[in-house]
């Protein structure tokens, strides 16, 4: 399956894999999650909507990711390269947006170490699920 340079099973691949990552992820770190984002337990939020909204945000990201995966050129779609797009794509844009939303919203660094180690995962097995893939 492929349109203009896309391969869109591996973006919805990507979505999936990432989206399981995350359940995994938040899933064993919710307790110091919670924690550090200062959430009491009772008060947590697990509405479909917020599972609807991060999986529709992931089918960007990936779309997204494959385009600059893509612009690499002929032959060059691939899993080492999709990871380094990948990392660089987290240190460029995820972990910094993260260290400087978290700073002014007045959260401490535990957060943000937690939720960027998220986004690493992420952009990394987004990036290594297209590379792949391929074109």
């Amino acid at each position: 399956m492929d349109f203009a340079g896309l391969n869109y099973l591996a973006i919805l691949a990507a979505a999936v894999a990432a989206f399981i990552f995350g359940s995994v992820y938040y899933g064993t770190l919710g307790k110091p999650w919670m924690k550090a984002a200062r959430i009491e337990p009772e008060e947590a939020k697990m509405e479909p909507s917020l599972f609807i909204t991060s999986f529709v945000a992931e089918l960007i990201m990936a779309w997204v990711l494959a385009g600059v995966i893509g612009h690499l050129g002929a032959g060059q779609v691939t899993l080492w390269n999709g990871v380094i797009s990948g990392a660089f794509i987290w240190l460029g844009f995820m972990a910094t947006t993260v260290a400087v939303n978290q700073r002014y919203e007045g959260f401490g660094w535990n957060l943000t170490l937690i939720d960027a180690g998220h986004w690493l995962g992420v952009a990394l097995i987004m990036g290594g699920v297209i590379g792949f893939f391929g074109v």
